[in-house]
């Protein structure tokens, strides 16, 4: 949910949302590390679910 506002926010700061002096651009980023670190561990579940042996 966090991650869509950030989004949407982004596109109301247009070019402004890519410069780290704005506060928006800072939350784009943590938010997108947040989701892709998010995305990691739940492949690495995945992975060690399917392993034989379990």
């Amino acid at each position: 949910m966090r991650a869509r506002a950030v989004g949407l926010c982004l596109r109301l700061f247009g070019g402004h949302g890519y410069m780290l002096e704005y506060p928006i651009a800072r939350l784009y980023a943590e938010t997108r590390i947040t989701h892709i670190y998010a995305g990691t561990s739940e492949v690495v579940k995945v992975i060690i679910a399917k392993s034989p042996g379990l």
